[in-house]
């Protein structure tokens, strides 16, 4: 097993290319499922998830052909069955459950090993497990499988009455060559759902809607291929934002849309921390110190979720007491023993954190906890005093493409080592 460790208090400056979006890719990918031809996805992050998600296609009879490092080339047209029985493989991650809705959409039928992945709290899958009953399917859930049959399929009404991404995109996957006409109400607004409605819509859906609470789709009985380019990742540029606040310093994030980054750049300037916006890119500029700030996370356009555990990482330096509240998943602060390890002065109650900042981390042993929590550990590191030693970075490499290289490349003194190697524990608590 592999680590980070991460020589911390160096600012960071130069520049950082933002990879394609992983929220996005991983619902587009499955969605050539539904197609008849070959489709040509550019911007593809190359992180974990990605090469199991396409790993599974090719298992299923799909074949791959990766033009570039970003560029893959994917023919639908060698797969025959509903059923994916590379359970090792869907076991890795929870984007798996994609394949339901797209296999659904084509076959009208599923059959799907559980899905895994960070499992930072429960969650269940009964809201798009809704959204296949109403457009006509039998679902049942099997020991570790889940089953979804129908005898025809039928446009309809589905009401989310609690906001679910993965539902919604299940949902549309679903509905696009189901007959009639779909309306999903309650629907989710995030970039990655606009950006899998603006896929589908290039080989021939018809949806309308897609960014808005309700999404109208009428379906076709066919779609063709198509070229397409994913959306660059909101998430990924927030975490390096927020890395630039926490250690200080001058660096320009390119390959944004800084329209989807409005909230996370609205609660780094409540921090001291002076934020740049320009067509394509951002410059993250932070000289003084972080003042604290109070922030709750919504569904977009509020303040993502998947970027609070950068955030409490980040105000754990700031000057005077911060307030973060989770309202999006439950237990999402199960990384905070982590941060204490590195002497943040955090208490979580329930789905509130309290924070009240320090000058200076500790660098200590911790652990990559989620995809998210483990992004944490690496700010925290890279802000700390001494050595910080990150396990089970395989959580940060779901999702973070040469997540190395890019910190290397603007300053941060961070190396990936094998457990075999030794490492200097005198700075280590």
């Amino acid at each position: 097993m592999d680590k980070f460790i991460i020589n911390g208090g160096k600012k960071l400056y130069g520049e950082i290319s933002i990879s394609g979006a992983k929220n996005a890719a991983v619902a587009i990918i499955p969605a050539v499922v539904l197609c008849d031809e070959p489709c040509v996805i550019e911007n593809l992050p190359r992180i974990r998830d990605v090469a199991v998600i396409l790993a599974i296609l090719e298992h299923m009879g799909a074949k791959i052909d990766r033009k570039s490092d970003s560029v893959v080339e994917i023919d639908p047209r060698g797969i025959k069955s509903y059923k994916v029985t590379c359970e090792g493989l869907v076991s890795d991650m929870r984007a798996s459950y994609y394949l339901l809705g797209a296999l659904l959409g084509r076959f009208h039928n599923a059959l799907v090993p559980y899905p895994g992945g960070c499992s930072f709290c429960e969650r269940p899958i009964d809201l798009h497990l809704k959204a296949f009953e109403t457009l006509g399917a039998n679902c049942e859930i099997l020991f570790d499988k889940i089953k979804l049959e129908s005898e025809k399929l039928t446009g309809a009404t589905i009401n989310f009455e609690i906001v679910s991404v993965g539902a919604t995109m299940n949902a549309m996957l679903a509905a696009v060559r189901t007959p009639g006409v779909t309306l999903i109400e309650g629907a989710a607004k995030e970039p990655h759902i606009v950006d899998l409605a603006n896929f589908l819509n290039s080989m021939g859906a018809n949806i309308k809607g897609a960014g808005t609470d309700v999404i109208k789709i009428k379906g076709v009985d066919s779609l063709h291929g198509c070229t397409y380019s994913i959306i660059p990742d909101q998430i990924e540029a927030g975490t390096y934002m927020a890395a630039v606040a926490a250690t200080g310093g001058d660096v320009l994030i390119k390959n944004v849309t800084p329209e989807h980054l409005k909230s996370i750049i609205s609660k780094l300037r409540d921090t001291g921390t002076t934020v740049q916006e320009q067509d394509e890119s951002v410059r993250v500029i932070r000289e003084g110190e972080l003042k604290a700030c109070q922030l709750k996370t919504m569904p977009h356009p509020g303040f993502p979720t998947d970027m609070q555990p950068q955030f409490v990482a980040l105000l754990s330096t700031a000057t005077g007491k911060s307030r973060v509240m989770e309202c999006v998943w439950e237990n999402r602060f199960s990384y905070i023993p982590q941060l204490r390890k590195m002497k943040a002065d955090i208490i979580d109650n329930g789905n509130v954190a309290y924070i009240h900042g320090r000058d200076r981390l500790q660098g200590a042993k911790v652990r990559a906890l989620d995809l998210r929590a483990g992004a944490a550990m690496v700010i925290a590191g890279l802000a700390a005093t001494g050595i910080t030693e990150i396990e089970d970075i395989k959580y940060i490499e779901r999702g973070y493409e040469k997540i190395i290289e890019k910190l290397t490349a603007v300053g941060a003194d961070i190396r990936r080592v094998t457990v075999k190697e030794d490492v200097d524990e005198s700075n280590l608590n």
